[in-house]
Protein backbone atom coordinates (compact mmCIF):
# COMPACT_ATOMS: atom_id res chain seq x y z
CA UNK A 1 0.00 0.00 0.00
CA UNK A 2 2.84 2.12 0.95
CA UNK A 3 4.35 2.02 -2.69
CA UNK A 4 1.28 2.47 -4.20
CA UNK A 5 1.15 5.85 -2.17
CA UNK A 6 4.19 6.50 -3.51
CA UNK A 7 3.49 6.11 -7.13
CA UNK A 8 0.65 8.22 -6.84
CA UNK A 9 2.96 10.68 -5.53
CA UNK A 10 5.00 10.60 -7.97
CA UNK A 11 2.95 10.67 -11.13
CA UNK A 12 0.83 13.66 -9.37
CA UNK A 13 4.77 15.47 -9.42
CA UNK A 14 5.28 14.25 -12.66
CA UNK A 15 1.84 15.57 -13.63
CA UNK A 16 2.58 18.64 -11.73
CA UNK A 17 5.98 19.50 -13.08
CA UNK A 18 4.44 18.88 -16.64
CA UNK A 19 1.39 21.26 -16.82
CA UNK A 20 3.84 24.51 -15.10
CA UNK A 21 5.91 24.48 -17.83
CA UNK A 22 4.15 27.28 -20.61
CA UNK A 23 1.90 25.69 -23.31
CA UNK A 24 3.85 26.92 -26.37
CA UNK A 25 2.66 25.55 -29.99
CA UNK A 26 5.29 25.98 -32.47
CA UNK A 27 4.18 28.10 -35.72
CA UNK A 28 4.73 26.45 -38.78
CA UNK A 29 4.32 26.71 -42.84
CA UNK A 30 1.05 24.65 -43.44
CA UNK A 31 1.33 23.20 -46.76
CA UNK A 32 0.23 20.07 -46.70
CA UNK A 33 -3.69 19.09 -47.71
CA UNK A 34 -4.69 20.30 -45.13
CA UNK A 35 -5.14 22.24 -42.31
CA UNK A 36 -4.22 24.87 -43.46
CA UNK A 37 -2.93 28.04 -41.64
CA UNK A 38 -5.20 30.26 -39.72
CA UNK A 39 -5.22 34.00 -40.35
CA UNK A 40 -4.89 35.84 -37.31
CA UNK A 41 -8.06 37.82 -38.00
CA UNK A 42 -9.84 34.35 -37.80
CA UNK A 43 -7.58 32.90 -35.09
CA UNK A 44 -9.09 36.65 -32.81
CA UNK A 45 -12.35 35.57 -34.11
CA UNK A 46 -11.98 32.25 -32.15
CA UNK A 47 -11.10 33.68 -28.82
CA UNK A 48 -14.02 35.93 -28.58
CA UNK A 49 -15.94 34.68 -25.09
CA UNK A 50 -17.84 31.56 -25.09
CA UNK A 51 -21.58 32.49 -24.88
CA UNK A 52 -24.39 30.20 -24.59
CA UNK A 53 -25.26 27.82 -28.01
CA UNK A 54 -28.56 28.74 -27.85
CA UNK A 55 -28.41 32.69 -27.14
CA UNK A 56 -29.86 34.81 -29.59
CA UNK A 57 -26.34 36.15 -30.37
CA UNK A 58 -25.51 32.73 -31.59
CA UNK A 59 -28.57 32.08 -33.39
CA UNK A 60 -27.72 35.44 -35.36
CA UNK A 61 -24.20 34.15 -35.94
CA UNK A 62 -25.92 30.95 -37.39
CA UNK A 63 -27.38 33.08 -39.61
CA UNK A 64 -24.49 34.79 -40.73
CA UNK A 65 -22.91 31.53 -41.13
CA UNK A 66 -25.92 29.98 -43.49
CA UNK A 67 -25.56 32.95 -45.59
CA UNK A 68 -22.13 32.64 -45.65
CA UNK A 69 -22.43 29.36 -46.77
CA UNK A 70 -24.87 29.81 -49.41
CA UNK A 71 -22.63 32.36 -51.44
CA UNK A 72 -20.00 29.72 -51.39
CA UNK A 73 -21.67 27.14 -52.81
CA UNK A 74 -23.55 29.45 -55.17
CA UNK A 75 -27.04 28.16 -53.71
CA UNK A 76 -30.37 29.35 -52.53
CA UNK A 77 -30.94 25.99 -50.68
CA UNK A 78 -32.84 27.26 -47.38
CA UNK A 79 -31.47 24.05 -45.62
CA UNK A 80 -28.07 25.31 -46.03
CA UNK A 81 -25.76 24.49 -42.40
CA UNK A 82 -22.75 23.28 -40.79
CA UNK A 83 -21.99 20.28 -39.15
CA UNK A 84 -20.53 20.19 -35.93
CA UNK A 85 -17.74 18.09 -37.39
CA UNK A 86 -15.04 18.05 -39.53
CA UNK A 87 -15.77 16.96 -43.29
CA UNK A 88 -15.80 13.46 -42.60
CA UNK A 89 -18.84 14.06 -40.10
CA UNK A 90 -20.70 15.90 -43.27
CA UNK A 91 -20.13 13.10 -45.65
CA UNK A 92 -21.69 10.99 -43.02
CA UNK A 93 -24.89 13.35 -42.55
CA UNK A 94 -25.20 13.39 -46.25
CA UNK A 95 -24.84 9.73 -46.21
CA UNK A 96 -26.80 8.67 -42.83
CA UNK A 97 -29.72 10.95 -43.93
CA UNK A 98 -30.44 10.14 -47.40
CA UNK A 99 -29.83 6.62 -47.43
CA UNK A 100 -32.10 3.57 -46.11
CA UNK A 101 -31.14 0.63 -45.30
CA UNK A 102 -31.41 -1.75 -48.60
CA UNK A 103 -31.05 1.31 -51.05
CA UNK A 104 -28.88 0.92 -53.85
CA UNK A 105 -26.11 3.26 -53.90
CA UNK A 106 -23.11 4.14 -56.17
CA UNK A 107 -19.69 5.74 -55.61
CA UNK A 108 -16.83 7.36 -57.59
CA UNK A 109 -13.37 5.77 -56.12
CA UNK A 110 -10.77 7.38 -57.98
CA UNK A 111 -8.94 8.39 -55.03
CA UNK A 112 -9.66 7.53 -50.77
CA UNK A 113 -12.44 9.79 -50.51
CA UNK A 114 -14.65 7.61 -52.48
CA UNK A 115 -13.24 4.50 -50.88
CA UNK A 116 -14.38 6.08 -47.48
CA UNK A 117 -18.06 6.78 -48.84
CA UNK A 118 -18.12 3.34 -49.98
CA UNK A 119 -17.74 2.07 -46.76
CA UNK A 120 -19.66 4.36 -44.61
CA UNK A 121 -22.81 3.40 -46.72
CA UNK A 122 -22.36 -0.13 -46.21
CA UNK A 123 -22.06 0.28 -42.80
CA UNK A 124 -25.78 1.74 -42.78
CA UNK A 125 -26.90 -1.63 -44.73
CA UNK A 126 -27.30 0.10 -47.62
CA UNK A 127 -25.89 -1.96 -51.21
CA UNK A 128 -23.36 -0.52 -52.20
CA UNK A 129 -22.07 -0.30 -55.94
CA UNK A 130 -18.79 1.50 -56.96
CA UNK A 131 -17.26 2.66 -60.13
CA UNK A 132 -13.46 2.65 -60.08
CA UNK A 133 -10.48 4.45 -61.83
CA UNK A 134 -6.51 4.21 -61.45
CA UNK A 135 -5.17 7.25 -59.01
CA UNK A 136 -5.24 10.13 -60.88
CA UNK A 137 -7.87 9.13 -63.58
CA UNK A 138 -11.46 10.36 -63.46
CA UNK A 139 -14.93 9.38 -65.42
CA UNK A 140 -16.42 10.43 -68.08
CA UNK A 141 -20.38 11.01 -67.99
CA UNK A 142 -21.22 8.19 -70.36
CA UNK A 143 -19.55 5.80 -67.66
CA UNK A 144 -21.41 7.28 -65.69
CA UNK A 145 -24.71 6.81 -67.20
CA UNK A 146 -24.39 3.42 -67.74
CA UNK A 147 -23.66 2.58 -64.39
CA UNK A 148 -26.62 4.45 -62.90
CA UNK A 149 -28.33 2.55 -65.37
CA UNK A 150 -27.22 -0.34 -64.67
CA UNK A 151 -27.23 -0.10 -60.48
CA UNK A 152 -30.39 2.76 -60.20
CA UNK A 153 -29.17 3.85 -57.11
CA UNK A 154 -30.83 6.43 -54.79
CA UNK A 155 -27.83 8.22 -54.14
CA UNK A 156 -24.63 8.99 -56.38
CA UNK A 157 -21.12 10.01 -54.66
CA UNK A 158 -18.48 11.71 -56.25
CA UNK A 159 -15.43 13.60 -55.13
CA UNK A 160 -15.21 16.91 -56.90
CA UNK A 161 -11.56 17.83 -55.89
CA UNK A 162 -9.57 14.30 -54.94
CA UNK A 163 -7.18 15.54 -52.51
CA UNK A 164 -5.30 12.12 -52.02
CA UNK A 165 -4.86 12.14 -56.22
CA UNK A 166 -4.81 15.86 -57.00
CA UNK A 167 -7.67 15.12 -59.52
CA UNK A 168 -10.13 18.06 -60.01
CA UNK A 169 -13.06 15.96 -61.74
CA UNK A 170 -15.29 17.90 -63.96
CA UNK A 171 -19.10 17.88 -62.96
CA UNK A 172 -20.99 19.59 -65.96
CA UNK A 173 -23.81 17.26 -66.64
CA UNK A 174 -23.82 14.91 -63.88
CA UNK A 175 -26.24 16.27 -62.08
CA UNK A 176 -29.00 16.07 -64.92
CA UNK A 177 -27.90 12.34 -65.50
CA UNK A 178 -28.60 11.71 -62.02
CA UNK A 179 -32.16 13.17 -62.19
CA UNK A 180 -32.71 11.55 -65.12
CA UNK A 181 -32.56 8.17 -63.20
CA UNK A 182 -34.48 9.35 -60.04
CA UNK A 183 -30.96 9.90 -57.81
CA UNK A 184 -29.59 12.34 -55.61
CA UNK A 185 -26.13 13.63 -56.26
CA UNK A 186 -23.80 13.70 -53.22
CA UNK A 187 -20.78 16.20 -53.98
CA UNK A 188 -17.43 16.02 -51.62
CA UNK A 189 -15.91 19.54 -51.97
CA UNK A 190 -13.91 19.53 -48.91
CA UNK A 191 -10.56 20.32 -50.94
CA UNK A 192 -11.86 22.04 -53.68
CA UNK A 193 -14.56 24.63 -52.51
CA UNK A 194 -13.45 28.23 -52.36
CA UNK A 195 -10.73 27.51 -54.90
CA UNK A 196 -12.29 26.73 -57.80
CA UNK A 197 -15.39 27.48 -59.76
CA UNK A 198 -18.54 25.24 -58.34
CA UNK A 199 -22.27 26.48 -58.64
CA UNK A 200 -24.33 23.93 -56.64
CA UNK A 201 -27.78 24.82 -58.09
CA UNK A 202 -26.56 25.88 -61.75
CA UNK A 203 -25.20 21.69 -61.87
CA UNK A 204 -28.27 20.14 -60.01
CA UNK A 205 -26.22 19.15 -57.07
CA UNK A 206 -28.52 17.72 -54.31
CA UNK A 207 -26.01 17.28 -51.14
CA UNK A 208 -22.53 19.87 -51.06
CA UNK A 209 -20.16 19.52 -47.98
CA UNK A 210 -16.88 20.67 -47.29
CA UNK A 211 -14.67 21.91 -44.41
CA UNK A 212 -13.37 24.71 -42.34
CA UNK A 213 -9.81 23.89 -42.66
CA UNK A 214 -8.74 23.94 -46.12
CA UNK A 215 -9.61 27.18 -48.30
CA UNK A 216 -11.90 28.75 -45.51
CA UNK A 217 -8.53 29.05 -43.91
CA UNK A 218 -10.57 28.11 -40.17
CA UNK A 219 -9.39 25.67 -37.48
CA UNK A 220 -10.56 21.76 -38.42
CA UNK A 221 -14.19 21.55 -37.07
CA UNK A 222 -17.08 22.86 -38.19
CA UNK A 223 -17.92 21.01 -42.08
CA UNK A 224 -20.41 23.37 -43.99
CA UNK A 225 -22.92 21.41 -46.22
CA UNK A 226 -26.41 22.50 -48.03
CA UNK A 227 -29.21 20.02 -49.33
CA UNK A 228 -31.96 20.53 -52.37
CA UNK A 229 -35.47 20.51 -52.21
CA UNK A 230 -35.10 17.27 -53.93
CA UNK A 231 -32.76 15.52 -51.09
CA UNK A 232 -35.25 17.31 -48.19
CA UNK A 233 -38.27 15.27 -50.06
CA UNK A 234 -36.49 12.33 -49.82
CA UNK A 235 -35.15 12.68 -46.40
CA UNK A 236 -38.05 13.97 -44.84
CA UNK A 237 -40.35 11.28 -45.94
CA UNK A 238 -38.10 7.77 -45.01
CA UNK A 239 -39.66 4.98 -44.13
CA UNK A 240 -36.62 4.62 -40.59
CA UNK A 241 -34.86 6.85 -38.78
CA UNK A 242 -31.38 8.09 -39.42
CA UNK A 243 -28.76 5.63 -37.84
CA UNK A 244 -27.25 8.98 -35.69
CA UNK A 245 -29.06 11.13 -33.59
CA UNK A 246 -26.33 13.17 -33.68
CA UNK A 247 -26.41 13.76 -37.37
CA UNK A 248 -30.42 13.65 -38.17
CA UNK A 249 -31.00 16.55 -40.36
CA UNK A 250 -34.80 17.06 -38.48
CA UNK A 251 -32.96 17.93 -35.74
CA UNK A 252 -30.20 20.25 -37.09
CA UNK A 253 -32.58 21.81 -39.46
CA UNK A 254 -34.26 22.74 -36.38
CA UNK A 255 -31.00 24.20 -34.34
CA UNK A 256 -30.32 26.20 -37.74
CA UNK A 257 -33.54 27.99 -37.86
CA UNK A 258 -33.84 26.15 -41.35
CA UNK A 259 -37.39 24.36 -40.75
CA UNK A 260 -39.58 27.51 -40.34
CA UNK A 261 -40.52 26.56 -36.99
CA UNK A 262 -40.52 29.46 -34.41
CA UNK A 263 -38.93 27.68 -31.62
CA UNK A 264 -35.16 26.24 -31.22
CA UNK A 265 -35.04 23.05 -29.34
CA UNK A 266 -31.84 21.50 -27.69
CA UNK A 267 -30.25 19.35 -29.96
CA UNK A 268 -26.64 19.37 -28.91
CA UNK A 269 -24.06 21.77 -27.76
CA UNK A 270 -22.66 23.91 -30.80
CA UNK A 271 -18.89 24.51 -30.94
CA UNK A 272 -19.58 28.03 -30.15
CA UNK A 273 -15.98 29.38 -30.67
CA UNK A 274 -15.42 27.27 -33.87
CA UNK A 275 -18.52 29.16 -35.27
CA UNK A 276 -16.72 32.48 -34.53
CA UNK A 277 -14.09 31.45 -36.34
CA UNK A 278 -16.23 29.86 -39.43
CA UNK A 279 -18.22 33.02 -39.34
CA UNK A 280 -15.09 35.53 -39.88
CA UNK A 281 -13.78 32.64 -42.51
CA UNK A 282 -16.63 33.48 -44.75
CA UNK A 283 -16.44 36.85 -44.19
CA UNK A 284 -12.79 36.79 -45.37
CA UNK A 285 -14.07 35.21 -48.36
CA UNK A 286 -17.07 37.31 -49.16
CA UNK A 287 -14.92 40.49 -49.03
CA UNK A 288 -12.18 38.92 -51.78
CA UNK A 289 -14.96 37.89 -53.80
CA UNK A 290 -15.33 34.12 -54.79
CA UNK A 291 -14.29 34.81 -58.53
CA UNK A 292 -11.51 36.52 -57.21
CA UNK A 293 -10.48 33.73 -55.49
CA UNK A 294 -11.02 31.16 -57.62
CA UNK A 295 -8.81 33.14 -60.17
CA UNK A 296 -5.64 33.83 -57.43
CA UNK A 297 -5.38 30.51 -57.02
CA UNK A 298 -5.38 28.98 -60.18
CA UNK A 299 -3.30 31.38 -61.20
CA UNK A 300 -0.80 30.14 -58.26
CA UNK A 301 -1.19 26.58 -59.00
CA UNK A 302 0.04 27.22 -62.85
CA UNK A 303 3.02 29.16 -61.74
CA UNK A 304 3.79 26.03 -59.01
CA UNK A 305 3.18 23.85 -61.54
CA UNK A 306 5.29 25.63 -64.22
CA UNK A 307 8.12 26.12 -61.33
CA UNK A 308 7.75 22.17 -60.32
CA UNK A 309 8.72 21.01 -64.28
CA UNK A 310 11.38 23.31 -64.72
CA UNK A 311 13.10 21.52 -61.47
CA UNK A 312 12.51 18.10 -63.64
CA UNK A 313 9.57 16.71 -61.46
CA UNK A 314 6.79 15.29 -62.98
CA UNK A 315 3.04 16.33 -62.38
CA UNK A 316 1.03 13.16 -61.06
CA UNK A 317 -2.24 14.45 -62.95
CA UNK A 318 -1.45 14.85 -67.14
CA UNK A 319 -4.29 16.33 -68.18
CA UNK A 320 -3.79 20.19 -66.99
CA UNK A 321 -7.80 20.93 -66.81
CA UNK A 322 -7.93 17.76 -64.32
CA UNK A 323 -5.81 19.40 -61.90
CA UNK A 324 -6.56 20.44 -58.32
CA UNK A 325 -5.52 24.11 -57.82
CA UNK A 326 -5.27 23.77 -54.16
CA UNK A 327 -3.40 20.39 -53.77
CA UNK A 328 -0.89 19.68 -56.39
CA UNK A 329 0.58 15.96 -56.40
CA UNK A 330 3.92 15.33 -57.57
CA UNK A 331 5.73 11.78 -59.06
CA UNK A 332 7.68 10.75 -56.31
CA UNK A 333 11.35 11.48 -57.57
CA UNK A 334 12.65 8.46 -58.56
CA UNK A 335 15.09 7.15 -56.39
CA UNK A 336 14.46 8.66 -53.37
CA UNK A 337 12.51 7.96 -50.08
CA UNK A 338 9.44 10.34 -50.07
CA UNK A 339 9.23 10.07 -46.10
CA UNK A 340 13.25 11.21 -45.94
CA UNK A 341 11.73 13.79 -48.41
CA UNK A 342 8.43 15.23 -46.08
CA UNK A 343 10.88 15.20 -42.93
CA UNK A 344 13.98 17.02 -44.28
CA UNK A 345 11.35 19.57 -45.18
CA UNK A 346 10.01 19.98 -41.84
CA UNK A 347 13.24 19.86 -39.92
CA UNK A 348 14.96 22.35 -42.17
CA UNK A 349 12.42 24.79 -43.49
CA UNK A 350 9.62 24.06 -40.54
CA UNK A 351 7.24 23.34 -43.56
CA UNK A 352 4.72 21.10 -44.14
CA UNK A 353 3.95 18.72 -46.95
CA UNK A 354 3.01 15.28 -47.26
CA UNK A 355 2.77 11.93 -49.13
CA UNK A 356 0.18 10.19 -50.88
CA UNK A 357 -3.08 8.72 -48.82
CA UNK A 358 -4.69 5.66 -49.30
CA UNK A 359 -4.37 4.89 -53.47
CA UNK A 360 -1.88 7.31 -53.92
CA UNK A 361 0.47 6.18 -50.83
CA UNK A 362 4.10 5.92 -52.31
CA UNK A 363 3.08 7.44 -55.82
CA UNK A 364 3.18 11.18 -54.79
CA UNK A 365 4.17 14.20 -53.10
CA UNK A 366 1.27 16.48 -51.98
CA UNK A 367 1.49 20.21 -51.81
CA UNK A 368 -1.82 22.06 -50.60
CA UNK A 369 -1.66 25.87 -51.30
CA UNK A 370 -5.08 26.83 -49.96
CA UNK A 371 -6.95 30.25 -49.13
CA UNK A 372 -4.50 32.89 -47.35
CA UNK A 373 -1.85 30.07 -48.53
CA UNK A 374 -2.23 30.49 -51.91
CA UNK A 375 0.60 33.23 -52.85
CA UNK A 376 3.58 32.96 -55.52
CA UNK A 377 5.76 33.74 -52.53
CA UNK A 378 4.50 30.43 -50.80
CA UNK A 379 5.22 28.90 -54.25
CA UNK A 380 8.84 30.25 -54.15
CA UNK A 381 9.52 28.55 -50.30
CA UNK A 382 8.18 25.57 -51.26
CA UNK A 383 10.27 24.92 -54.44
CA UNK A 384 13.51 26.16 -52.76
CA UNK A 385 12.51 23.65 -49.94
CA UNK A 386 12.48 21.10 -52.50
CA UNK A 387 15.36 22.02 -54.64
CA UNK A 388 17.51 21.85 -50.95
CA UNK A 389 15.66 18.46 -49.82
CA UNK A 390 16.76 16.41 -53.35
CA UNK A 391 19.69 17.96 -53.27
CA UNK A 392 20.40 16.54 -49.31
CA UNK A 393 18.21 13.00 -48.97
CA UNK A 394 19.78 10.22 -50.03
CA UNK A 395 19.42 8.90 -53.52
CA UNK A 396 19.73 5.58 -54.22
CA UNK A 397 21.77 4.22 -57.36
CA UNK A 398 19.22 1.84 -58.40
Amino acid sequence: RTSLVRQSGCAQLTFYLTFSVAFLVPYRHMFGPGPSNVPLRILEAGANPVIGHMHPEIFKIMSDIKSGIQYMFQTQNNMTLAVSGTGHSAMECAIFNAVEPGESVLTAVNGIWGERAAEMTERIGARVNTIVTPPGGFFTNAEIEQALSKHRPVLFFLAHGESSTGVLHPLEGIGQLCHKYNCLFLVDSVASCGGTPLYMDQLEIDILYTGSQKVLNAPPGTAPISFSERACQKILNRRTKPVSFFLDLSWLANYWGCDGKLSRVYHHTGPVTAFYSLRESLAVLVEEGLQNSWERHQEVAEYFHAGLESMGLKLFVKPKEARLPTVTTIVAPHGYDWKEITAYIMKTHNLEISGGLGPSVGLVLRVGLMGCNSSKANVDMVLAALKDALKHCHKSKV
